[in-house]
């Protein structure tokens, strides 16, 4: 009986932990995404600077989310610097922003 209980308990485990590591992988690596983030936006979005300031902690996670899902990012002045980042590198800095958003456990401005 004490055999069942933990294989159970320790296949349960196995199914929570590969779970987690799927919607991880699919939500982008926040540490490159804060590199990206930083490289391509930060140029243009900071205080005197032709676009206005951005931060993670400018919007909510809704708003990042939204931003991303419906592709907004096509309509910006600097449309074409998106065009030349990979799918994996906007789900970088969607992880970055999502994480660090005004509504986040953990907001940040990047510095």
């Amino acid at each position: 009986m004490l055999k069942r209980i933990a294989i159970l308990l320790l296949g349960l485990g196995l199914i929570v932990t590969m779970t987690a590591a799927v919607m991880a992988a699919d939500m982008g690596n926040e540490r490159k995404g804060k590199y990206l983030f930083r490289k391509n936006c930060r140029a243009c979005h900071q205080d005197g600077q032709s676009a206005p300031a951005l931060n993670p902690d400018s919007k909510t996670q809704a708003q990042w989310e939204r931003i991303f899902e419906k592709k907004k990012y096509e309509d910006f002045e600097c449309a074409a610097e998106w065009v030349k980042l990979s799918d994996s590198d906007k789900a970088d800095i969607l992880a970055y922003v999502h994480g660090h958003a005004f509504d986040s456990p953990s907001p940040a401005k990047c510095k």
